[in-house]
């Protein structure tokens, strides 16, 4: 993000195709980023909330012919990982405030003064005049919006402490994540994790997006930007636990929010089969995101299949991204 709400696009060649989020900006120059350290106190390690996973070979990636090809989802390609424990649910607005209390982290958001909020969701006054990004018309940078300020000047989290997190930036994601004990997640233990145990399938419970009519996930129903019919019960996000879980007991790792991944975005995937716990390149301009939001819409962006890929800056800050966190075992 940059001191003011305009939008700075990735320069990065291989940059996945414009999305349904904005940039806050961030350098043109791949960076090296330090390992976040806590601030304040640390929580010790716990796997409460958490669920282990046995690792090993799975199929990574797909052909999809509702994917974007500038987004690097393929070539499938076999990936060997370790045994690690992940986050059931997403960061909660609750979780995310008792880091704050413990260790009086200020976000990337509040430091600059202003975050993403989609338009839709802003009072007249607020949306009139607001700086909105060329490419992405339905995002206004709103001054003082923040974490526990979601649409800006007079919005509380009431009603919201058990939905994930939203505005924060990848930085304010790995802080958290040190904090308590964690880490983010690589973009394939993500990609595993959400599969929940399922072969190349398109969504987390198969190949079908609403299986006997049954709605699985959160996102936008009806014509994007204009009109969300809000058919599976949530206009905005959704608790972290709506939705039935996947085979391995995580929800909602299609939808609801992105979700923030250590790795620096690439579209080189490698060589070597198989590949043995991926990182991502050492240094980008990037990271990557997975799993979609509540404004994903398969007309414009249909990134909430389980296969695709985005990135963002990691200042930038949105009122649809959040983060889950895992662990080695």
């Amino acid at each position: 993000m940059s001191s003011a709400p305009e939008e700075h696009p990735m320069h990065e060649p291989g940059s996945p195709a414009p999305c349904c989020m904005p940039s806050g900006g961030g350098s043109a120059e791949p960076v090296r980023l330090s390992p976040p350290q806590p601030a304040g106190g640390r929580r010790q390690p716990s796997p409460e909330g958490m669920v282990p996973l046995p690792g090993g070979e799975f199929l990574m990636g797909a052909e999809d012919s509702e994917g974007f090809p500038a987004d690097g989802e393929g070539p499938v390609r076999a990936v060997r990982l370790d045994p690690f424990r992940i986050d059931a649910r997403a960061v909660t607005n609750e979780q995310f405030a008792a880091f704050v209390a413990d260790s009086g982290h200020v976000t990337d958001a509040e430091r600059l003064g202003w975050s993403y909020v989609f338009a839709g969701f802003l009072p007249g006054a607020l949306r009139r005049g607001a700086p909105r990004p060329e490419a992405t018309p339905w995002w206004c940078g709103v001054a003082a919006a923040a974490w526990d300020r979601p649409e800006g000047p007079g919005s509380t989290l009431d009603g919201r402490r058990d939905h994930p997190v939203v505005h924060v930036s990848w930085s304010d994601a790995a802080a958290y994540a040190a904090w308590a004990g964690k880490r983010l997640p690589t973009e394939a233990e993500w990609e595993y994790a959400a599969r929940g145990g399922l072969e190349q399938k398109r969504y987390p419970w198969g190949d079908e997006l609403d299986p006997d009519g049954e709605y699985r996930c959160n996102i936008w129903r009806g014509t994007f930007p204009t009109k969300n019919s809000a058919a599976d019960g949530h206009r905005g996000t959704a608790p972290v636990d709506a939705f039935e879980p996947n085979g391995f007991g995580l929800y909602n790792t299609a939808g609801n929010v992105w979700e923030w991944c250590a790795d620096w975005w690439t579209t080189d995937h490698g060589t070597a089969r198989p590949l043995r716990n991926p990182v991502g390149p050492a240094t980008g301009t990037a990271k990557v995101i997975r799993g979609g939001s509540h404004m994903c819409h398969r007309s414009y962006c249909n990134r909430y299949r389980v296969a695709a890929r985005s990135a963002n800056t990691v200042e930038s800050s949105s009122g649809h991204t959040g983060f889950r966190c895992v662990q080695s075992l």
